[in-house]
């Protein structure tokens, strides 16, 4: 969670603004996931990783990466919809 948005699964435990449904997308090749928008990598993701979008912005989104729940911020680009066909 940040201090103005949080996924509403944390609904219960935790007080936000904003709570959102996170959107599962999956990476299209290996991607850094970033601390911040202009931040530094807390890991890569490797092409076919689930990440669970919370806030889609211009060139960033941000959420959580399934399995290890690691919270950042990943390229657009570098996404794709879970799902879709390619």
């Amino acid at each position: 969670m940040r201090p103005d948005l949080a996924d509403v699964r944390l609904a219960a435990q935790v007080f936000a603004p904003h709570y959102v449904e996170p959107m599962a997308m999956v990476t299209n090749r290996e991607t850094p996931l970033l601390d911040a928008p202009a931040g530094e990598p807390l890991a890569m993701l490797a092409a076919g990783d689930v990440f669970d979008v919370l806030e889609i912005a211009s060139t960033l989104s941000w959420g959580q990466r399934r399995g290890d729940g690691l919270v950042g911020y990943v390229a657009n680009d570098a996404l794709d919809r879970a799902g879709a066909a390619a």
